[in-house]
């Protein structure tokens, strides 16, 4: 009888974000995954220590890749290693060129699969953790390498994740490009939005009723926030949050902003148009915008498309001049 194994999101939030094929979640964060020791250029074998604490020692430059979540899939491809993949999760859809990549599931992943595939290496991500660990370490008694990364809540965290994934598969110098590039884009957006002469306030909805789910303090989606120079009206909340729609009237955000529009379509209709929300200043001022999720969300080198489609969103008038 095979063993499928879960591999999902955080409760609270999963059914929205995983629905956007995101891995961002509020988890124990442990050290970063770091290389024990500093190699140079590619070479191998190479040692390091992964988000569990895990010493994993990859003898040779990996083959045959296997991605257990969409952020890792996006950066392995960013890094050049698309003919190296052999087993993605349902949920990959970014390149195309993932469509023709042999699935293994989705929040949960088929550990025997996974090991006919013959992968020199699984990339698994902290979110997973918990329900997942007894097929992880099983794809460890098989022989495979296992590297579970962590779930990062900022981009130098991201950043940290690109290097990690690099140094694994020997791919280190164009991990430190895509890095550069990022924080190169960033700081541009960061630059346009220094111009910003009055801040607005945002509030963004995650998944709507009957549980709303909004990002507090702590997350990505704040520190995107920060970045633009916009306030995050649930910053005085920690992680990813349900609020009740007074206490959203309460708040009275100059822009909504939704992540769920890719499945639904109304999804800005719906919130323009719930009830008691007339008075709120973003629906007086039909402030609403949906930004995609997967940009907002997967921790991988889309991030930048996400801050800015969040930033032309919410100060049209200095980003989509």
């Amino acid at each position: 009888m095979k063993k499928v194994w879960r591999f999902g999101l955080s409760a609270g939030i999963a059914m929205s974000l995983l629905t956007a094929c995101g891995e961002e979640a509020e988890t124990v964060k442990e050290s970063p995954a770091e290389p024990v020791e500093e190699t140079a250029g590619a070479e191998f074998p190479v040692t390091l220590i992964d988000a569990v604490g895990e010493e994993i020692v990859i003898e040779e430059e990996p083959d045959a890749i296997v991605s257990l979540v969409p952020s890792n899939t996006e950066i392995a491809y960013g890094l050049g290693l698309g003919d190296k993949m052999v087993g993605l999760s349902d949920y990959d859809n970014y390149p195309e060129e993932t469509e023709e990549v042999e699935k293994i599931g989705g929040q949960e992943f088929n550990v025997e699969k996974i090991i006919s595939l013959q992968p020199d290496i699984v990339l698994a991500h902290e979110s997973g953790l918990g329900v997942g660990e007894g097929g992880l370490q099983q794809l460890r008694e098989a022989g495979i390498s296992v590297l579970v990364v962590d779930s990062a809540i900022n981009f130098e965290e991201v950043y940290e994740t690109m290097a990690t994934i690099g140094q694994a598969t020997g791919a280190i110098e164009e991990a430190e490009m895509m890095v550069d590039e990022m924080k190169q884009e960033v700081g541009e957006i960061e630059e346009l939005a220094a111009s910003v002469e009055e801040s607005k306030s945002v509030f963004i909805e995650v998944s709507g009723p009957p549980e709303i789910y909004t990002a507090g303090s702590g997350t990505f989606m704040d520190e995107m926030l920060s970045i633009i120079n916009a306030e995050n009206v649930a910053d005085d909340f920690e992680g990813w949050v349900s609020l009740d729609p007074e206490a959203i009237i309460e708040k009275d955000p100059d822009v909504i902003l939704t992540t769920y529009g890719y499945y639904n379509a109304e999804a800005i209709d719906q919130v323009l148009s719930r009830d008691g929300f007339g008075g709120i200043t973003a629906i007086e001022n039909e402030a609403v915008y949906d930004v995609e999720s997967d940009l907002v969300s997967r921790t991988g080198p889309r991030l930048t498309e996400g801050l800015m489609e969040m930033a032309e969103a919410v100060y049209p008038e200095v980003f989509s001049e």
